[in-house]
């Protein structure tokens, strides 16, 4: 997949507001494979819903979204499931992880049905986030800055053409925030694929091809 296109797309939520001033909704928007782009926004200005919309995991919206040129709301389930294996990674702002499972354990639950990355690749990751300590310690017994990077490591288990990250930092310090860009920017060089980040406040400093404020 090479180009993501929102045309006068509008959450039904916001149907009845007339203030809405924004560079996402009610507006004609591309993001591009090979590019960096940074969502800003205000808390419950739609930042979640725009990540939801993408995915196929909500649909209450007006106006379109299209992949390629094709509009997403005919899609069948078959598609869904092939756009989400092979060309969307997403780390959700809520991680959405199984806290009576181990750290390792999260990860492999979604390597082994990819197969995609090598079992040293994820070790490496385990030690430049500092977690290697936690790779057998239960998910519900971290933190939620350590939970994040655990999710980091799982959304990376799979080939993509776009990385979305929701509030990835919202809970990590600037080095390990600085380490988590670095493996983001890596992992999408090596495949030619999009990042696009949202943030409410503090983001991770990438080189962002384009800022949205939503």
């Amino acid at each position: 997949m090479n180009k993501i296109q929102l045309k006068n797309t509008l959450p039904n939520v916001f149907i009845h507001r007339d203030d809405m001033v924004s560079d996402i909704w009610k507006q004609d928007v591309e993001f591009e494979k090979g590019r960096i782009y940074l969502v800003e926004a205000n808390s419950g200005t739609g930042k979640s819903s725009l990540c939801s919309y993408i995915y196929g995991y909500r649909h209450d919206y007006q106006g379109q979204i299209l992949f390629d040129g094709e509009d997403i709301r005919g899609y069948s389930v078959s598609k869904w499931t092939n756009i989400r294996q092979c060309h969307f990674a997403l780390l959700w702002q809520e991680l959405r992880m199984f806290p009576e499972l181990t750290a390792m354990e999260n990860v492999e639950i979604k390597n082994k049905l990819t197969g995609f990355q090598s079992q040293e690749q994820i070790l490496q990751w385990f030690e430049m986030l500092g977690i290697t300590d936690k790779i057998n310690a239960n998910l519900g017994r971290m933190s939620f800055g350590q939970q994040q990077r655990v999710a980091l490591i799982r959304a990376l288990c799979q080939p993509f053409d776009f990385l979305f990250v929701d509030e990835p930092i919202s809970h990590l310090d600037d080095a390990n925030s600085e380490i988590m860009g670095r493996i983001m920017i890596a992992e999408a060089q090596k495949q030619g694929a999009a990042i696009i980040t949202t943030s409410i406040g503090k983001h991770i400093n990438l080189n962002y091809d384009q800022v949205f404020k939503l």
